[in-house]
């Protein structure tokens, strides 16, 4: 059976674009219910779930997909989107066929629709997923907003009604405006709970002992893991996006978090298979796990794989210390090798003065920011050589999976300053853009007017709706690949290229010497 780019089956994609359409139901039902003063969380929670469910690399199995489904279904009374046949335990097959359905009536009305309406609806629809997965993850630390949960609702509404280009081009920075809110309550949420992260070394080669590796993005399930393992004589490894919870306070005092092991999301079908341990996959990056650790690897959250187990919201994690107790673990150590994480903006902005001054001297030339989501596709090797030519005069701020593209290379430093600074997780975008303005207010001008140039990796939700948020900013001449996203028609790439002067990347050296002249 043919998978799609994210290892989706064909029958898997069908019923997620089935639940997007319930989502957009019970979006009604609330968007409605508001209106008349009524307010039901379960609603709000259910849109946010059901959305980030559908983000690449997370829920993978039919049942938990049908289950959503369902439960979407019962939340909207009167709901006519499945036949009543459909609401019992076996229906998956028709449920399939309505989504077969469905996808054939959406498919009539976007060819009444021009390719570009289409192309921006898809924008909005995939901008919302990623916002899901930020809200999410800040609801899960006890932060939300009313009015975001509302936007949700409103944005959904929108997608089912008929608007004009220029409607649709609103709607999308409006997606990119409300997600820097977003990002901001992730922020203080991981922050309030586990405190500023500090740069801090973070070892990259493995101890001797017993081991779980933890991968995604959830700094909650991390932190309950090490609850739980301390003093089991199990370490503790990041993988992926979890590298940057090394430099979290209030997750570094555990001293069996021994440091990171591996790489980006898409090497860890390789990693995982010489990794001596248990693996907990929490929140999205999943990839199909390969027979030789599939009785190793667990999920948690809303990531889910057919025939993996799952450890549900009572998060206990037993049985993968159970697991990694069995296994033999790393039988000796490596030689060490660290690398330097935690460059949040907190830290950035306690030697701002320092960098300012730097600046004005000329021995700070440039920044760049070169990071954003990695994946398998060729041409990614871009942002590694452009990382290499970027002179010794320039810094290198880098955040997100596209960091480990370079992120173990030696830059060096400028004055004491490192070259290269790791600021966190995709959701820290916030940071940057953060210390971007506050580095504009000094320097008196806005972000554009800075020695700051933006060379973002993209490939999922989570980018997409990143990049809208630094659009709705306003800021401009970003250069952005290493393609474009297949549903961006030439009319709307050239809106995006007149308003805010988006660029794809070429070669290296070619855009290097455009921004630098």
């Amino acid at each position: 059976m043919v998978a799609g780019v994210c290892g989706k089956e064909h029958n898997t994609a069908v019923l997620q674009d089935l639940l997007v359409d319930v989502t957009k139901n019970v979006a009604k039902y609330a968007h409605d219910q508001r209106r008349k003063g009524k307010r039901d969380k379960g609603l709000d929670i259910f849109v946010i779930e059901a959305l980030f469910a559908t983000v690449t690399n997370v829920d993978f199995d039919e049942k938990k997909i049908a289950e959503l489904i369902k439960k979407g279904s019962a939340l909207v009374p009167g709901s006519n989107i499945l036949p009543s046949s459909q609401l019992s335990p076996s229906s998956i097959d028709g449920m399939k066929k309505t989504a077969e359905i469905l996808t054939a009536k959406l498919a009539v009305k976007k060819a009444d629709r021009s390719d570009d309406v289409n192309a921006l609806k898809e924008t909005i629809l995939y901008g919302l997923k990623g916002m899901a997965a930020y809200t999410d993850h800040a609801y899960i630390l006890d932060v939300e907003d009313d009015t975001v949960f509302a936007f949700f609702h409103e944005a959904l509404c929108f997608l089912n009604e008929e608007h004009s280009v220029e409607e649709c081009l609103g709607m999308v920075l409006k997606v990119g405006e409300v997600n820097l809110k977003v990002m901001g309550m992730l922020d203080a949420g991981n922050t309030n709970k586990y405190g500023y992260p500090t740069p801090t070394k973070v070892r990259i080669t493995p101890v001797k002992g017993k081991a779980i590796l933890i991968s995604g993005h959830d700094l909650k399930d991390l932190e309950l893991l090490l609850k739980q393992t301390e003093g089991k004589g199990i370490n503790i490894y990041t993988h992926g996006e979890m590298l940057p919870c090394n430099a979290y306070p209030e997750l570094k005092k555990y001293k069996h978090l021994i440091g990171n092991f591996g790489g980006a999301w898409q090497n860890q079908q390789k990693e995982f298979a010489v990794f001596p341990g248990a693996i907990l996959m929490t929140t999205n990056c999943i990839q199909k796990p390969q027979d030789s650790y599939k009785g190793r690897i667990f999920t948690t959250g809303l990531v889910e794989w057919p025939g993996v187990v799952h450890i549900g919201n009572e998060k206990d994690f037993a049985p993968v210390i159970e697991a990694a107790l069995k296994e033999k673990g790393f039988e000796h150590d490596e030689p060490e090798k660290f690398i330097t994480v935690g460059f949040g903006r907190n830290a950035v902005m306690g030697v701002a003065d320092k960098v300012i001054d730097a600046v004005k001297q000329g021995k700070i030339k440039h920044f760049f920011l070169i990071g954003g989501c990695d994946g398998a596709k060729p041409g990614r090797n871009y942002y590694t050589e452009f990382a290499q030519l970027v002179p010794k005069d320039c810094v290198i701020l880098t955040l997100a999976c596209g960091k480990y593209r370079f992120n173990k290379m030696e830059f060096g430093d400028i004055g004491g300053i490192p070259r290269l600074l790791d600021m966190g997780q995709c959701n820290d975008a916030y940071s940057a853009i953060q210390v971007a303005v506050a580095l504009a207010k000094a320097f008196n001008t806005d972000v554009n007017g800075l020695p700051l140039s933006m060379i973002l990796s993209w490939y999922e939700q989570k980018a997409v709706v990143i990049l809208l948020t630094l659009l709705s900013l306003g800021i401009k001449d970003i250069r952005l690949g290493p393609s474009l996203p297949a549903f961006i028609t030439p009319n709307v790439l050239n809106v995006l290229v007149e308003k805010f002067n988006i660029k794809p990347i070429t070669t290296p050296a070619q855009d290097l010497k455009a921004i630098l002249g």
